[in-house]
């Protein structure tokens, strides 16, 4: 039996995370190279990759690559897609963590569900959803070569449960049907591809609760209030989990959605 650190160790390992950038994806990058493992990096245009890269070195010296892409765009797919198989190094580990989230400036998302637009909804699909779906098929190769294949999906409690209204009373926030649907969508491509890409591939996914990212003091009471934990979660909250679904720690885990939401979905 091995023990934990070699069970968690990604030495020649190489993982792609999409959204890699962003505050979440910035800590998976950071997790996964304190285990050892090399790195893909990809988000879209404008990205901050060398802050990123700095950080991550700064951290362990590991091979990385950073590619922008356009995720809701199927020709800068293909291109990451091209350019990740060109160098012959595989990957072992591919984690779809970036979405199409949205702000009140989009015509037609946070709004309600009156006013929200098929344009709108068309977008979150592409990234959240059919976007995730296209890099799983594209790597299926790699990520069965690789011999301990692993997808992470990250969903969201909003792929599950339905919005509580009264969180948002009085605020600008929203909660589009769209970001929901797309999540609930992946946690079931995540049961699909488990099922088809057993037994050389696990597939996963982590359902993050509301993350604390400067919501008004409002929301943010409400939300608490109705959290078992007590409080929203912080990007730290999710090292644990990836570090299981990632490693040999979950090596008998597939087809499984890990909620990390503080409690959130018992109620």
């Amino acid at each position: 039996m091995n023990n934990l650190l070699q069970m968690t160790d990604m030495s020649g390992h190489r993982a792609l995370i999409t959204g890699a950038t962003g505050h979440l994806g910035k800590v998976i990058a950071e997790t996964l190279v304190e285990l050892g493992a090399n790195l893909v990096l990809v988000d879209r245009p404008g990205s901050n990759f060398e802050k990123l890269e700095r950080e991550l070195l700064n951290i362990r010296k590991t091979n990385l690559i950073s590619v922008v892409c356009d995720l809701e765009n199927e020709i800068d797919r293909d291109s990451l897609v091209k350019k990740v198989k060109a160098d012959g190094l595989g990957i072992s580990c591919l984690i779809n963590n970036a979405a199409f989230v949205g702000d009140s400036n989009i015509k037609g998302w946070a709004t309600s569900f009156e006013l929200q637009t098929t344009t709108s909804w068309r977008r979150a699909i592409e990234v959240n959803l059919t976007a995730a779906f296209h890099l799983c098929q594209s790597f299926a190769s790699e990520l069965q070569l690789s011999k301990k294949g692993s997808i992470i999906n990250i969903g969201s409690i909003y792929g599950e449960c339905g919005p509580d209204w009264s969180l948002y009373e009085g605020t600008s926030m929203g909660n589009p049907a769209a970001y929901a649907v797309s999540k609930g969508g992946l946690l079931q491509l995540t049961r699909w591809l488990a099922t088809t890409m057993s037994p050389s591939v696990r597939v996963n996914a982590i359902s993050p609760g509301g993350l604390l990212r400067n919501q008004s003091e409002l929301f943010v009471q409400r939300y608490v209030k109705r959290t078992p934990l007590g409080r929203m979660a912080n990007e730290a909250d999710f090292r644990g989990a990836i570090i299981y679904l990632a490693t040999d720690m979950s090596s008998y885990v597939t087809g499984q959605n890990l909620c990390v939401d503080g409690g959130w979905g018992v109620w």
